[in-house]
């Protein structure tokens, strides 16, 4: 696959989360949007505007929010519950817990401006945990899309499989480099670069800084495999075995404590089916902060492509 390095397009992935639902509202008449007081910024207003008996703001609220949500699934609804990453799933814990997971709603939690790029927000808005939070949750599905393009169709099949779904992106604009014709496959990882050396299994905003980091590494004579986990739970076991055998080094990326995100889930299916040498590019047991531009925060969390390669780099040396 070729990837427009130097000027690759740019697109919101909440974007791509409003568009699917303004689509699948006019084919899905059952479906009901919830929001959280910040309508705006997650863009479900576009969904209100369009189909206004439809929409329910619950104001700042978020328990509410998940258990109405489980009421309307309840109803025969398909109910989609909307707001920042970290209200989305910390506050409301016990209620998703209960009424959505072990009561196996049909609710979809679309959680936007998660970990980094809300970073003119603060460590009180950076959602760290999320991933972790909702994957040990029984009968939780977890996505994770990289892009405007993937977020669209993740959500989508999201909202037409039956079950409770967590899905997380982003605030800020980030490269759109996915096909967009191409099915949103729960469970399935896709390779886009392969490679012998290494795998970096990337998920959400840093599949983008996997690609740039095998590129500058292949110029090293480095042959770097970039796979794209999109579904953290149900996380695709065969393809991470088949990269620990064929690699024999693999480094997850991701902007998530690497505690229990997606660190955790690679590495609890090399520790039961193969063994193989790991490392991870996430955030290191801390708390965020606030920053204009979330691409200076990636530095220095170092989260960005510098820090993929020169992971590599210290790995292969030695």
């Amino acid at each position: 696959m070729m990837f427009n390095i130097e000027e690759p397009e740019l697109k919101e992935t909440r974007q791509g989360f409003a568009d699917a639902l303004l689509e699948l509202g006019a084919e899905i008449p059952n479906l009901v949007v919830l929001g959280g007081d910040v309508t705006g910024s997650v863009k479900t207003n576009l969904f209100r505007d369009a189909y206004p008996d439809r929409f329910i703001s619950v104001g700042i609220a978020e328990q509410d929010m998940i258990g109405t949500a489980a009421g309307l699934a309840l109803a025969g609804k398909i109910p989609v519950a909307s707001t920042y990453g970290e209200f989305a799933t910390g506050r409301p814990f016990d209620q998703i817990r209960q009424s959505v997971a072990y009561s196996e709603m049909n609710v979809k939690i679309c959680a936007s401006h998660c970990g980094i790029t809300v970073g003119p927000d603060g460590a009180t808005h950076q959602s760290f945990e999320d991933v972790g939070i909702m994957r040990i949750l029984p009968n939780m599905n977890v996505l994770t899309p990289c892009d405007y393009n993937e977020t669209f169709n993740a959500v989508k099949t999201a909202i037409k499989t039956v079950g409770p779904f967590y899905v997380r992106f982003y605030r800020e604009k980030s490269p759109n480099f996915t096909d967009i014709k191409k099915e949103f496959k729960i469970g399935k990882a896709d390779t886009l670069i392969d490679g012998s050396d290494v795998t970096l299994i990337a998920s959400g905003l840093l599949v983008w800084e996997a690609i740039l980091a095998s590129e500058k590494l292949k110029k090293e004579g480095i042959s770097a495999r970039v796979v794209n986990i999109n579904t953290i739970k149900p996380i695709d076991k065969d393809t991470i075995i088949k990269c620990a055998k064929e690699t024999g080094l693999i480094i997850t990326c991701e902007d998530h404590q690497w505690q229990c995100g997606l660190f955790g889930a690679v590495a609890e299916v090399t520790a039961l089916h193969h063994p193989v040498k790991m490392d991870y590019i996430a955030i290191d047991n801390t708390f965020g902060e606030s920053g204009i531009i979330f691409s200076e925060l990636m530095s220095k969390y170092k989260i960005d492509s510098a820090a993929i390669y020169n992971k590599v780099l210290s790995h292969l040396k030695k």
